[in-house]
């Protein structure tokens, strides 16, 4: 559903938009994002059980996890982007919430590996419809001085939906088995869907900068070669695939490392990652959102300062999470180091949002989120898996994972270098994105 007749309409009569509603969207459109990370995270509490029921190695698991999604989620993105920078958002958002509900309740009927691993690709392709509408949807609601807090509090999805997805995951594991665990939190996503598609309004592009957008969209062609121009989005991209690298290969793997090394219930690792996540994600995601919008208010720079620095200041946190012998002194380590790991993601978008066209917001949002979940989802999990059984296994059995975590986990560190690199262009290269508006104005 989409013309450029329709958007021209909406541009020159845009429908009243209150702050209060704004606010519904974006909560909605974050409830949506919880939904995603319940159906994808929820893997990371069935590795144990799914591996044994069909005999398969932490490798296998760790393709899994990783590039069974990622793959079509990013390939299967792009497209879907261009589509969202010309057509309803808001519609591609709840169509692809509908596949990917299905798909992850579908999961519960594999009968072998590679049939989950097909039904997995199938949850990939759908979510790659969430993000980046979503994100040209926000940048719509939502002006460049607020923008990295609403980013900020839509990347709490991704911290409420691992939370629950631990919560429910190691009670649903305990009391039935790995299949109803996919078949209870699939399904309710159909439902949230049709309230998507009935209650979110679609606004005109640029309405929050007051700004007009070019009558058609970029090509392709033009919005890579344009990105590939600017220094501070091939540091921001690849700070952040380093980062995630870093934040998957652990979050993935840490309830396999709580069960094999320090033999905790499967209830017991849901109840303490579950609020962990929760809890230390959402204060580290909105404490960065809202510091970037204070302090890059008086300078640019610090939307990436910031998360240069929480970059460095994770990593002893990491190597007690890691190393500590006691389960309660490596949940502690590992609050602030969850914490500190969420605070990039505000900054991270909306700088990106900013720095192109309007019509380049989705096809940038789905070219960033290419580059960091095929490094940090896809070869995250894998390298830990990996690294279990060809590196550190034999020395150290079971307790293998701790130091494939641990060496994973110490890659992040390279993402404070990159963003504070990317932190120096950003001044002219910000006032390029908006000349780039200016420049494909009709």
């Amino acid at each position: 559903m989409s013309t450029e007749s329709g958007d021209a309409a909406l541009t020159a009569s845009p429908p009243p938009v209150t702050r209060r509603y704004s606010r519904y969207v974006l909560a909605l459109l974050s409830l949506v994002y919880v939904v995603s990370f319940i159906d994808r995270q929820i893997l990371a509490m069935l590795i144990e059980p799914i591996k044994k029921e069909f005999g398969v190695s932490d490798t296998a698991m760790g393709f899994l996890t990783g590039f069974a999604f990622v793959i079509f989620y990013t390939v299967a993105g792009i497209p879907i982007a261009r589509w969202a920078d010309r057509a309803s958002r808001k519609l591609i958002i709840a169509v692809s919430l509908t596949l990917w509900s299905a798909a992850t309740a579908a999961s519960g009927l594999a009968r072998s590996f590679a049939e989950l691993a097909v039904v997995r690709v199938l949850v990939g392709v759908g979510e790659a419809g969430g993000n980046p509408p979503a994100h040209s949807l926000i940048s719509d609601y939502f002006p460049p001085e607020r923008r990295a807090t609403a980013l900020g509090v839509y990347a709490c999805g991704v911290y409420v939906g691992s939370a629950i997805a631990f919560l429910a995951g190691g009670w649903l594991v305990t009391h039935f088995d790995w299949r109803t665990a996919f078949y209870a939190v699939g399904l309710p996503g159909i439902a949230l869907a049709a309230l998507v598609a009935l209650t979110v309004r679609e606004l005109p592009r640029g309405s929050s900068e007051q700004r007009a957008p070019a009558a058609e969209s970029a090509p392709f062609r033009e919005v890579l070669r344009f990105l590939l121009g600017r220094r501070a989005f091939l540091l921001i991209a690849t700070g952040s695939a380093v980062q995630s690298l870093s934040g998957y290969g652990v979050i993935i793997w840490g309830p396999t490392f709580y069960a094999r090394v320090h033999a905790m219930s499967w209830t017991d690792i849901g109840l303490s990652l579950g609020w962990i996540v929760g809890l230390a994600g959402c204060a580290g995601a909105l404490a960065g959102g809202r510091l970037a919008d204070r302090m890059g208010a008086r300078d640019v720079r610090w939307y990436m300062r910031l998360p240069a620095l929480q970059s460095v200041i994770a990593l002893p946190f990491l190597v007690g999470f890691a190393l500590l012998s006691s389960p309660s002194q490596s949940l502690l380590c590992f609050i602030p180091f969850y914490a500190l790991g969420a605070m990039y993601v505000g900054p991270l978008f909306s700088m990106v949002q900013g720095l192109v066209g309007l019509r380049m917001r989705a096809t940038a949002a789905a070219i960033l989120l290419f580059i960091v979940n095929v490094v940090g989802l896809g070869l995250g999990p894998l390298l830990v898996g990996a690294l279990n059984d060809h590196v550190f296994g034999a020395a150290h059995g079971p307790g293998a994972i701790r130091y494939s975590m641990l060496v994973v986990g110490l890659l992040g560190g390279l993402a404070s270098i990159l963003f504070w690199q990317a932190s120096r262009h950003l001044p002219e290269e910000l006032a390029a994105g908006r000349d780039q508006t200016l420049v494909n104005q009709p």
